[in-house]
């Protein structure tokens, strides 16, 4: 650690140097487009300021502005216009001899007030959404300590989002699990944006985002609009930035885990972009050097968007994301290293899709967008001290979307979303599951599944949003879902309220009721499983808002969601199986299911958010909640991820345009796990639960404190910034399992990451 900080600081020292030879007289250029959030339509006349500086711009006849010699370094930007809410962006970095493109919409007043406009813009407030949403630029995803670039990993310090385990990203959001998130990006459903993803959940260790191109995250952490179907607990929704439209930009990334490129540039005369990423690991090497006893992961991803204006009103653009996983774990090293299995894992993932955007005038817009996901997954797992097959899994899932969404302003009181999905799938599975010892003990014999599953989903919603004055804010919904598989249809009605207290605070209201499909690769165990029923969730959420600065917001929510149907598996009567995705990292073969499963779970959360208005930002957050289960004898049990309690301190100060500090603290309680029936394991070699004390106790509580500093360096026509950061600093031993060594046929702790040091590079030029 000593000789890495010494490293960094002597190589700043001579970056400086080289630096200040050079000179600091180099400017970069803001431009950017100002839009009604209604209508889509250019703003004309729109104002921007350079925050605590003497520049700023109003826009032309086409909407757009630009900032010409501005000096380098992070800037806010505030947009203002005659009868629309301001806006105020932060993080805006200016790179010397480069253009920084900046987007903004404004949404207009529903009724006019001689009162005083408070807001500085630097919280805005959702269309469709009144409560349980966060908002994070790139800017603040790129910084955020102990994120590492992962768009998923930043979340973690939100009250909503349980402490479970620091080696997986997988979101476990108020009392949900992996299965129930799902992505969107540019308006496409993603089922997964992580590498070494598992099929049916939405979780994994390694984020495959590049986030230099994303622009902004909307994470919706409960009671959604009926915009978003499928899914019980959140949705993010992300919004990818097009590439540089005036001239040429190539960017070099190394960081610890990867080594990667991009590449940007205009289309035709700029009437449109396109952007190139790629990136390939070599944790493999890593891992062989520092952590011999682990498999060797090897990762390869590829992002591309491509964006052109055929006129004022009809934009498309085509994206294309592309992942590669690898990882082995050799009988050999398995053997030396006493791990229960050794493996082969090829994971094979692309995604392209094509958006068109079509602005209707001053009344509205629409949105389509054509998808095509291929997933081609092959797991080999075999079992060390007996040489035999544990499951061999080949799994090929194909998907094409349609989505279409609306918007229709009728005035400025009424407005309307509206619009059709559907989604026709041809999934392909070859597994084998091998006789083996379930949790409690007991034989499962062996499954061999060879299927084809095709089949369609439809879906249709509307939003009524209605602003009765300056007060209030009424937005019913309902949303309508058909699938032909197990031939169900589901009404989903969602209501939403707002009440402004004063200029400076508001209450709300949501409520929705939301149905998920069953996940297919438990479907296809069984033909009889096409009579299971979907599992459901009611939430309801009560918020209030206050901002005690422009820049400074305090947050109040309770939340209860009430779930339904969940999959139980009768022969393990005391074990919620649709948890399974995390106590056993991977879906088993099941027999019989039904679904019989209740849970709920209920919270407070309160948070106190600084935006990056001066020089420093920050985030206090804290939540108490329960989440459990009721299982087929009737007895309420703790869900495996019912941590009770969290807090985060999380902050960032920028000593000048040079240097950036940032750190997060994170406490949370232990989470449940059930003790080994230690007498029944050592008769079989194998892991059996005690099943009368199923998450009956509880691991040490969890504590980690990350923190990072990013050093740029601007040279006259390029940039360079530096990051290096330290994951669980102090080195705390937290875990996240207790596992049964077959091979020494006892009980071993799973600990989590211990101190790890992480850098990375980014040199643009």
């Amino acid at each position: 650690m000593r000789s890495l900080l010494k490293l960094f600081f002597f190589f700043s020292l001579f970056l400086e140097t080289s630096f200040y030879a050079q000179g600091y007289a180099a400017t970069g250029t803001i431009k950017g487009s100002i839009y009604d959030t209604d209508t889509r339509l250019n703003l004309i006349g729109a104002n921007v300021t350079l925050v605590n500086t003497l520049q700023g711009a109003a826009t032309d006849l086409n909407g757009n502005f630009e900032i010409k010699n501005v000096l380098p370094g992070s800037y806010s930007l505030k947009f203002s216009y005659i009868g629309y809410h301001p806006v105020t962006k932060t993080d805006i970095i200016i790179r010397p001899e480069r253009i920084t493109f900046v987007e903004a919409e404004l949404k207009s007043f529903s009724f006019q007030t001689d009162s005083i406009i408070v807001s500085g813009g630097y919280y805005n407030e959702s269309e469709i959404q009144p409560n349980s949403i966060t908002n994070y630029s790139y800017e603040e995803i790129r910084r955020a300590p102990g994120s590492a670039g992962d768009v998923s990993r930043i979340l973690m310090g939100l009250p909503s989002v349980a402490k479970i385990n620091d080696q997986s990203n997988s979101l476990i959001v108020r009392g949900g699990s992996p299965i129930e998130n799902n992505f969107y990006i540019d308006n496409i459903e993603i089922p997964n944006i992580n590498h070494f993803p598992m099929v049916g959940s939405s979780g994994g260790p390694i984020g495959l985002l590049n986030v230099d191109f994303i622009e902004d995250v909307n994470f919706y952490s409960g009671g959604f609009s009926s915009n978003f179907g499928n899914r019980l607990s959140s949705i993010m929704d992300i919004k990818l930035r097009e590439g540089n439209r005036d001239e040429y930009e190539t960017q070099i990334d190394l960081s610890f885990q990867a080594i990667g490129g991009i590449v940007e540039g205009p289309i035709y005369e700029g009437n449109g972009s396109w952007f190139l990423s790629v990136r390939k690991s070599y944790l493999d090497i890593l891992f062989e050097s520092v952590a011999p006893s682990e498999a060797m992961p090897s990762y390869y991803d590829s992002q591309a968007k491509i964006t052109y204006n055929i006129s004022q009103n009809h934009k498309i653009s085509l994206l294309n994301i592309l992942s590669i996983d690898r990882q082995t774990m050799t009988y050999k090293k398995a053997f030396d290293y006493n791990k229960n299995n050794y493996f082969d894992i090829n994971i094979n993932m692309n995604i392209l899709g094509i958006n068109w955007q079509y602005i209707w005038n001053k009344s509205g817009y629409s949105d389509f967008s054509v998808s095509h996901l291929y997933w081609d997954d092959n797991k080999d797992f075999t079992d060390t001290r007996t040489r035999l097959n544990r499951s061999i899994l080949k799994t090929i899932e194909q998907e094409v979307r349609f989505i279409n969404t609306n918007h229709y302003k009728i005035n400025a009181t009424h407005k309307l979303d509206f619009g059709l999905e559907s989604k026709y799938l041809f999934n392909k599975y070859n597994n084998i599951y091998s006789q083996a010892i379930d949790p409690l003990g007991q034989d499962t014999p062996e499954l061999i599944v060879q299927r084809k599953m095709n089949g369609y989903r439809l879906a249709g919603f509307i939003n009524y949003n209605w602003e009765t004055d300056n007060k209030m804010i009424l937005i019913p919904g309902l949303r309508i879902s058909y699938s032909d598989y197990n031939n169900t249809l589901h009404i989903e009605p969602r209501l939403a309220f707002t009440y402004k207290l004063d200029e400076v605070s508001s209450l709300s209201f949501s409520y929705g009721i939301y149905y998920q499909s069953i996940p297919t690769i438990f479907l296809a165990q069984n033909t009889l499983f096409k009579n299971l029923e979907d599992p459901q969730a009611s939430h309801y959420v009560i918020s209030f808002n206050h901002l005690l600065t422009q820049d400074t917001k305090l947050t109040l929510e309770l939340y209860d969601k009430e779930y339904k149907k969940l999959l139980m598996d009768p022969s393990l009567p005391q074990i919620l199986t649709y948890d399974q995705s995390i106590f056993e990292s991977d879906f088993d073969s099941h027999k019989e299911l039904i679904s019989a499963g209740k849970a709920y779970s209920r919270g407070i959360e309160i948070s106190l958010q600084k935006k990056l208005a001066t020089n420093f930002y920050g985030l206090i957050a804290g939540t108490y909640y329960r989440s459990r289960y009721k299982d087929l004898k009737n007895n309420w049990r703790d869900r495996i991820y019912d941590n009770k309690f969290s807090f985060t301190i999380e902050g960032g100060y920028k000593l000048n345009e040079q240097w950036e500090f940032s750190g997060r603290w994170i406490y949370a309680g232990g989470a449940p796990y059930t003790p080994f029936d230690l007498n029944a394991s050592k008769a079989v070699n194998d892991g059996v639960y005690d099943k009368y004390r199923i998450n009956g106790v509880r691991l040490p509580d969890y504590h980690s404190l990350n923190f990072r500093f990013d050093r740029r360096f601007h040279f006259s026509s390029s940039t360079l910034v530096f990051y290096f950061s330290v994951w669980n600093a102090y080195g705390r031993k937290n875990l996240y399992a207790y596992s049964w060594n077959d091979l020494k046929n006892e009980p071993q702790e799973e600990k989590q990451w211990t101190l790890i040091p992480i850098f990375g590079l980014e040199f643009e030029f």
